[in-house]
């Protein structure tokens, strides 16, 4: 991941062994921030875009709110999902929360800043705790109708979005409960889901990397057996390795470095440093295939289960692949030339699809809830995180033009486009948080890249 350390740096040992001590039994609440900076404006001049703007804060506004298991609010999916899922709920809290000087807050309400936090604290509160059959393991969902522990469901580290909340508000409370929580949650994947002990992650069933709909795992249970996510369903072919949710780990534990430094513990971090690398270069041997430059699932059989998906990027958004290092750079040169970037594959008028265009799995026309080819807002979401790392801000620029424009034309809110046309999908209603901050993040970063301080002119598509 090599994300810079930033923020505090070392905090006091006394403070954070204290609050170490006391990890498990921590208040999960947040006490008022002074809200002293003035709200914002929309960072732009065009009125359609403007009246997207602000439709965009009503949904966010309208989606904070709570769940039985949880007392905080928290924002939640929306649309559809009425809840927060750990492959995304915390990601998107973070972006809600460095969106906070331009969101209005009413006196006694809670900040952006401290939604994103309820959006971490939530699942380390529903951790499994000492003592069950489980421990360690983290809810894959907190909904309304109940906590969900029948998947993994995976794919930004909530250790990196905690450690990098924690460092944008010098919240050390977030960080020792942060770091004591996603070590146990490490350890948990360790033990269920590395049971072939290569030192990668399996995948045992579609939700755990949320794939919905995908045909990466035509034919796999969506959920895990008995709804419990230790078991792996009786098939010759399961478990697989899994390129995505081993980058997840490996983020993960790059994040549990940076917490170990920050709280003063030099050999716990050098040692999560050392399994990083060890599960990073796991990846490039084991998963990627230099012939297709993709990387893949190796199911139980160690064939690899040839459908080009999303997968590449996920590895991508975790910085599996080093920037500086000659090896790592010819295979991202490739992975981005014959995939990502490729107008037949992944490089559509509206990116990135789902599903290699060109790949003989990509599903026509697209149904609801399809990682069989649409263009995913959660996609859209997690490119900044990884695009500009890999010296792409130009192509980024262009990718958030056209996820802006595209949203901007009806005022709406919804999970998935046509990667050809920028039309959403119908079937479901608006309202969909993700959408909502992807408008909102790329409308803000091009700004800061339009001199004239208005809305840049869309870019012709390759």
């Amino acid at each position: 991941m090599e994300r810079p350390l930033e923020g505090k740096g070392r905090r006091d040992f006394l403070k954070l062994t204290a609050l170490a001590t006391g990890a498990a039994l921590l208040p999960l609440s947040a006490e008022a921030a002074p809200n002293t900076q003035p709200r914002l404006g929309f960072p732009g001049s065009d009125p359609r875009w403007q009246k997207t703007w602000d439709a965009a804060l009503g949904v966010l506004a309208g989606n904070v709110k709570t769940v039985p298991h949880y007392e905080h609010p928290v924002l939640f999916e929306g649309a559809v999902y009425p809840g927060i899922w750990q492959e995304c709920g915390p990601h998107e809290g973070l972006v809600y929360g460095t969106l906070a000087p331009y969101i209005g807050t009413q006196e006694g309400a809670l900040t952006p800043l401290q939604v994103a936090r309820n959006n971490h604290m939530a699942f380390f509160a529903l951790q499994r705790p000492v003592g069950h059959d489980s421990a360690g393991q983290l809810p894959a969902a907190i909904k309304l109708s109940d906590v969900g522990y029948g998947q993994i469901q995976m794919v930004v580290p909530i250790a990196a979005t905690a450690w990098e909340l924690s460092q944008l508000t010098g919240d050390d409370e977030l960080l020792v409960t942060a770091y004591a929580a996603c070590s146990r949650w490490d350890a948990w994947l360790r033990e269920y889901r590395d049971t072939r002990k290569t030192g990668l992650v399996e995948g045992f069933c579609t939700y755990d990397t949320g794939h919905d709909n995908s045909p990466r795992w035509v034919g796999i249970p969506n959920r895990c057996p008995d709804g419990d996510a230790r078991k792996c369903p009786p098939m010759t072919t399961m478990p697989r390795l899994c390129p995505d949710l081993s980058a997840t780990v490996f983020g993960a534990r790059m994040a549990l470095a940076h917490m170990a430094t920050a709280l003063g513990k030099g050999d716990e971090a050098s040692k999560w440093h050392d399994d990083a690398e060890t599960i990073r270069q796991l990846i490039i041997e084991k998963l990627y295939d230099p012939k297709d430059a993709a990387f893949y699932d190796l199911d139980a059989q160690n064939n690899f289960v040839r459908v080009r998906s999303d997968v590449n990027s996920r590895v991508l958004g975790e910085h599996v692949l080093k920037r500086y290092d000659a090896k790592d750079k010819a295979i991202f040169d490739a992975v981005w030339a014959r995939q990502i970037h490729n107008p037949k594959a992944f490089w559509a008028p509206y990116p990135l699809t789902s599903i290699a265009m060109d790949d003989p799995t990509f599903v026509r026309p697209i149904p609801r809830n399809s990682w069989g080819g649409a263009s995913q807002a959660l996609t859209a979401l997690r490119a900044p995180r990884w695009m500009p790392y890999y010296g792409k801000q130009a192509e980024l620029n262009h990718m958030m033009q056209q996820w802006c424009e595209a949203i901007s034309r009806h005022t709406e809110f919804r999970q998935q486009m046509d990667p050809t046309t920028g039309d959403f999908t119908q079937a479901d209603p608006s309202g969909y948080s993700p959408a909502a901050l992807v408008f909102l993040e790329f409308a803000r970063q091009l700004s800061k890249s339009s001199v004239s301080g208005a809305s840049p002119k869309p870019v012709a598509t390759p």
